[in-house]
């Protein structure tokens, strides 16, 4: 996950970053995380959808099917 983005993004970086973040999404959503309340891993989990999200409307990324 990245620790936080920025409105001054750059999109450069998305080719790397937004494949990193969907890993990671699909992770998350295949595996319980030991140790961890429901709620943190819902946190978690809407924390990379926002990364996602954020990418791919600031870098006009369209959602892939």
């Amino acid at each position: 996950m990245l620790e936080s983005l920025e409105i001054d993004y750059n999109c450069a970086n998305a080719s790397t970053d937004l494949p990193s973040l969907l890993q990671e999404l699909e992770q998350l959503e295949q595996t319980a995380q030991a140790g961890q309340s429901d709620e943190q891993k819902q946190q978690q989990l809407n924390r990379v959808r926002n990364q996602i999200h954020f990418i791919r409307n600031k870098c006009d990324i369209p959602h892939e099917s």
